[in-house]
């Protein structure tokens, strides 16, 4: 049976998605987008339309819908990146909603996807780094959010080339900064800031929390979020299986706090309790049944260790005010009893919870060569993460090692 075909009003046969209006007489061809959307293209005379077509097709070809790059912006294409990531943690993806609503959304977000080149892309960089004085190492996580969009942008025929490609490459390469490298606490400034804690009548009830983040390794999050049940003091054990995840929302008072899955997979885990950190933990047993505080449930959780005298949970920026106040007034003592005493003061570096884990890391590689060990105890999705590390550990180790050689080599000569 033949196919019939539309026909336009002098009678010639029309092409799938092709028709004529009666009112005004313009052609119409109607197509599909990559993003699913419908659109059409017009012309006067069929001779025009046709050659839209042959422009709109091979455009297709080439990878490009240049109509559907006329209206999708970053933020819609950002959008329909999320919607098709299901399996992110909870806390992940929030995460990444807070940084680019908080950074891309209101300004960079609105542009229009297909008109974006590779300088705005480092223009709108070097605008948050020099003029907004967002960290480089914040800058590196919207790169890992923009990226894949604009990728996902390019699969999709919505533009030819992915303009974010080296973008913060050449931001560092141009400003001459660097990623920050978290550098552990040394032996004596670890040793310093905890003996400072644990004899000091105002900042001692600190000692426990500090204990349990430089004896487990544990992320801030994983540490304030463990509960009772998560400690097992006959085998010496701690369970990870959550973290407590905090938000502040921008340009508002307004946080609040979740409890999530670890980061990745790799984040459950047990990890063996040393005897100063099961002491750190019935220390705190001991005040909070001297001192009960109201029963507290979040996300279906709850006895948890780490609380405050009101019987509130404790966030990371108040740990890390904690640290900043504690380091400052150590340093303030320090450097007068050095210099009553006439020696070189060992002062304390600003440093944040994070560093605090990754001091049990350098601790750790110190005693430990067996990376998957050491891997497995820190939660590491990627061994590349453990073996940076540990060649941070190794270096120091290497110094010392040609200290000892040249005391013993010095001998010789």
């Amino acid at each position: 049976m033949a196919i019939k075909h539309r026909k336009d009003l002098r009678g010639r046969a029309l092409r799938d998605g092709e028709f004529q209006r009666r009112d005004n007489k313009l052609y119409v061809y109607c197509y599909t987008n990559p993003l699913g959307i419908r659109r059409s293209i017009y012309a006067s005379d069929l001779a025009t339309l046709r050659k839209k077509e042959d422009d709109l097709k091979k455009a297709q070809l080439d990878g490009l819908d240049t109509y559907a790059q006329g209206r999708a912006t970053i933020n819609s294409v950002f959008d329909r990146y999320m919607s098709i990531k299901p399996n992110l943690r909870k806390n992940t993806r929030q995460n990444y909603l807070y940084l680019y609503d908080h950074f891309v959304r209101e300004t960079f977000g609105k542009k229009k996807i297909a008109e974006i080149k590779y300088s705005d892309v480092v223009a709108f960089y070097n605008y948050l780094l020099f003029e907004k004085k967002v960290g480089i190492s914040t800058i590196d996580s919207l790169q890992v959010l923009l990226h894949p969009t604009f990728q996902l942008a390019v699969r999709d025929g919505i533009i030819l080339a992915n303009p974010t490609d080296h973008a913060t490459a050449e931001l560092k390469k141009n400003s001459g900064l660097k990623t920050g490298v978290r550098h552990a606490l040394t032996p004596e400034q670890q040793e310093a800031f905890m003996g400072y804690i644990a004899e000091h009548p105002v900042y001692c009830h600190w000692w426990p929390l500090f204990t349990v983040l430089l004896g487990t390794g544990t992320r801030i999050g994983e540490c304030l979020g463990l509960t009772w049940d998560d400690l097992d003091f006959e085998k010496q054990v701690i369970r990870i299986d959550h973290a407590l995840v905090y938000y502040s929302k921008a340009d508002s008072p307004n946080s609040y706090i979740r409890i999530a899955k670890p980061k990745t997979d790799a984040g459950i885990r047990w990890i063996p309790m040393l005897d100063v950190v099961k002491d750190a933990f019935e220390i705190i047993k001991e005040e909070q049944e001297s001192n009960p505080v109201p029963k507290l449930e979040i996300d279906g959780y709850s006895d948890f260790i780490f609380r405050n005298r009101f019987g509130n949970m404790l966030i990371p920026p108040l740990v890390n005010d904690a640290i900043r106040r504690i380091s400052s007034s150590y340093n303030a003592e320090e450097e007068l009893n050095a210099k009553r005493e006439n020696r070189v003061p060992v002062i304390i570096p600003h440093f944040s919870c994070h560093h605090l884990r990754h001091t049990f890391a350098t601790r750790l590689c110190e005693s430990e060569n067996n990376l998957k060990v050491i891997q497995s105890i820190m939660g590491h999705r990627s061994i590349t993460t453990t073996m940076d590390v540990y060649a941070e550990c190794t270096e120091q180790k290497k110094v010392d090692t040609f200290e000892n050689l040249a005391e013993k080599m010095n001998k010789l000569f």
